[in-house]
């Protein structure tokens, strides 16, 4: 059962054609859902502003958890970085989604036991982690044909 969804912050959430509202949106729901989430970022961390923008965002006010490499000294696509904020997010890897732009981090993530989204598309991206997360679920109608469902 998954339980936890973990997110790159540059490139995912922010960027050229990132689409955050609509990701926020669905982070929230998720939440809202009893899903834990995290942003796992490579960012270096320590009083800059972008580390600082980048914490404000835990503590439950957009995700739950915020885990900055420079912080925790250990970066993507290093195993500890994936199992660590597992761990913070009191979740066993194998319970958790992990979205990224980079290839090389998506299977750094499925090596540790997560379930790995490699994220090109926002759209797309979205669509996988409906299905994997139960959201929006199609309904048949009473001739099976299947209803959509947005995003």
């Amino acid at each position: 059962m998954l339980r936890g969804l973990i997110l790159d912050f540059g490139g995912v959430l922010a960027g050229p054609g990132a689409e955050a509202d609509a990701l926020w949106a669905m982070v929230a729901e998720l939440r809202g859902r009893g899903v834990r989430t995290a942003i796992l970022s490579n960012d270096p961390g320590g009083s800059g502003p972008g580390a600082r923008a980048l914490r404000r965002l835990g503590s439950g006010r957009m995700v739950d958890e915020v885990v900055l490499s420079g912080d925790i000294r250990v970066a993507k696509p290093d195993p500890g970085s994936y199992l660590l904020v597992a761990q913070r997010l009191a979740l066993e890897p194998s319970h958790c989604v992990f979205v990224d732009d980079l290839v090389v981090n998506v299977r750094g993530a499925a090596a540790v036991g997560m379930v790995g989204v490699h994220h090109v598309v926002p759209r797309a991206m979205r669509e996988e982690l409906a299905v994997l997360f139960n959201i929006g679920e199609a309904s048949e109608d009473a001739d099976g044909m299947e209803g959509g469902a947005s995003l």
